[in-house]
């Protein structure tokens, strides 16, 4: 398993929060993903390292950016 953190700017809610987290979520190989919504840390454990594009991409589709 990976552990890997990022930073998300523009989520202000829980909504916020959720909708990253699933986007995340669907990422094959991801098995968790907790969001900090104080500091924007969203931090995912997968089975293995991910392509950061992936996660842009999936950010992106919530609607919020990787800082």
């Amino acid at each position: 398993m990976t552990e890997n953190t990022y930073t998300v700017t523009g989520m202000t809610c829980g909504h916020c929060a959720s909708s990253v987290s699933e986007e995340i979520g669907a990422i094959s190989g991801v098995r968790d993903v907790s969001v900090d919504l104080a500091t924007g840390k969203v931090t995912v454990v997968s089975e293995s390292d991910l392509n950061v594009a992936d996660v842009r991409a999936a950010v992106e589709e919530a609607g919020y950016a990787l800082a």
